[in-house]
């Protein structure tokens, strides 16, 4: 257990910054999911509009450290390829 009352206040900033952090984490994941969903509908301007809308927040978890700024050029270029392909299909 802390001792020192800088270690108590670290403890408490960690808790703000952990809630912080889910937060975001479980945004991105949820706007993920919302174009996965719309993919799966196989409406590509739905699909496109949700990955319009997703892509801004999925930069903001990069920015903020939440995920690797290479993590989300990855998932936004494969949700995009999926959303292109839904038109060749």
């Amino acid at each position: 257990m802390a001792n020192t009352a800088s270690a108590r206040k670290r403890i408490r900033q960690i808790e703000r910054r952990t809630a912080r952090n889910q937060a975001r984490r479980s945004r991105m994941r949820t706007f993920i999911k919302k174009v996965e969903t719309a993919i799966a509908g196989g409406d590509k301007s739905a699909a496109a509009d949700a990955l319009r809308v997703a892509q801004p927040e999925l930069q903001r978890a990069a920015t903020k450290g939440v995920a690797h700024h290479n993590t989300v050029a990855r998932k936004i270029s494969r949700l995009s390829a999926r959303i292109k392909a839904l038109a060749a299909g």
